[in-house]
C-alpha cells in the first residue's frame, strides 16, 4: 500500500481481500476513538476492545459482500457499529439490577438520534444517486473521475478531449450546476 493518499473505496478492497496492512491501517485509525467514547459510556477499557474487535469484524464480512456500498467514511461506520453493539451489549445488563450506567437513558436517546442521522444520510446518498442517474453523460463520468477517482482536472481534460485543464473546470462546474439543480427536484422513493 504505497502512496500518500489512500482512499476509502481501496482500503475497504483491500480488507475484502484480507491484506493485513489495510486491516492494521483501519484498526489503528479508530480504535482510539471508539475505545474513549465507549469508556466514557459506562464501558471498560476490555468491553471496547471487544466491542471494536467485534465491529472489525462485521465491516470485514460487510466488505465481502459485492453488493456492499459504504455512504459514509469507514470511521463513521465502524462507530455506528460500535455504538450498536454497545448498547445492545448494556440492555442485556439491564436485566440485572444496577448494571447500567446511571446515564443509561440518555445512551438511548443518543442511539435513537445516530440512527435518525444515519436514516437521512442515506435519504441523501439515494436522492444524490438518483439526480446522477438523470444527469447523463458525459457529466455522469465526469464527476466520479473528480470526487470518486481524485483524478486531476490535467488527467480529465486528457481523458474526455478537452483542450486544456480550464476547458475541463468549467465543464465539471456547469456539470455540477445541473447536478444541484436536479437533485433539488428529484423525489426519491
Amino acid at each position: 500500500m504505497q502512496g500518500s493518499v489512500i482512499t476509502e473505496q481501496f482500503l475497504l478492497s483491500e480488507l475484502s481481500q484480507g491484506r493485513r496492512e489495510a486491516t492494521e491501517q483501519i484498526y489503528n485509525q479508530h480504535y482510539d476513538v471508539i475505545t474513549k467514547w465507549i469508556v466514557n459510556n459506562g464501558g471498560s477499557a476490555a468491553d471496547a476492545a471487544d466491542v471494536y474487535q467485534e465491529s472489525m469484524v462485521v465491516l470485514y464480512e460487510k466488505s465481502q459482500d459485492e453488493q456492499f456500498r459504504l455512504s459514509c467514511k469507514i470511521g463513521t461506520y465502524l462507530f455506528a457499529v460500535s455504538k450498536h453493539i454497545w448498547f445492545k451489549k448494556l440492555s442485556k445488563k439491564q436485566t440485572m439490577p444496577g448494571a447500567l450506567p446511571e446515564n443509561a437513558g440518555e445512551l438511548e436517546w443518543a442511539y435513537e438520534d445516530d440512527i435518525k442521522i444515519h436514516q437521512e444520510r442515506e435519504n441523501y446518498y439515494a436522492q444524490l444517486n438518483a439526480a446522477l442517474e438523470q444527469i447523463g453523460e458525459p457529466c455522469r463520468s465526469l464527476l466520479k473521475a473528480f470526487y470518486h477517482e481524485d483524478k486531476s482536472m490535467q488527467q480529465i481534460a486528457q481523458g474526455f478531449g478537452y483542450t486544456n485543464p480550464d476547458n475541463a473546470k468549467t465543464q465539471k462546474y456547469k456539470c455540477l450546476t445541473r447536478l444541484r439543480k436536479i437533485f433539488h427536484n428529484v423525489q426519491v422513493k
